[in-house]
């Protein structure tokens, strides 16, 4: 008997990353969601489970090499192959760019863009030699135009995006 695909959301929170989650536990994918704390991810594994779904949570920091490298590398040799990765860190913070400072922006930065690119990367080790995989990147209309008071987010969602 084969097992169910597996569908990793990085940045499962309580509005976007959770409800792509529980949309891929409906279509029998065993989800795999992060937070960084893993007690916020309670209530959502709890509603995927008694849809009937499978869900893992998993506290993580998107921006630590070493925490991604093993979030994939577990995920891959416990629960199955990962067949489907969403990154919806979202980082979307508001200060006037003349109040941002360099750790704002540096911040926001490593949570969407450095945090993007280390999930991509584990992605793609897992996914390449099998030859199949889907790696989605959600967005922001700030990738495309930054607006009044979000440098940092436009930046970083730019950064994400290219």
């Amino acid at each position: 008997m084969s097992r169910p695909p597996v569908a990793v959301v990085i940045g499962a929170g309580d509005a976007t990353g959770g409800a792509i989650a529980q949309r891929f536990a409906r279509e029998g994918f065993t989800l795999c969601v992060t937070r960084r704390q893993a007690d916020k991810l309670a209530p959502l594994v709890e509603s995927i489970e008694q849809a009937g779904g499978r869900a893992h949570p998993f506290g993580c920091d998107a921006r630590s090499d070493e925490q991604m490298v093993d979030l994939f590398s577990h995920i891959e040799q416990q629960i199955g192959p990962i067949e489907v990765v969403v990154f919806n860190i979202g980082a979307n913070v508001r200060f006037g760019i003349t109040e941002t400072t360099e750790r704002v922006y540096r911040k926001v930065w490593e949570m969407a863009a450095l945090a993007g690119f280390l999930t991509g990367r584990e992605a793609a080790k897992a996914m390449l030699p099998r030859g199949r995989g889907t790696i989605i990147f959600t967005g922001a209309t700030a990738s495309l135009r930054g607006g009044s008071g979000f440098s940092a987010f436009a930046g970083a969602k730019f950064a994400l995006r290219a």
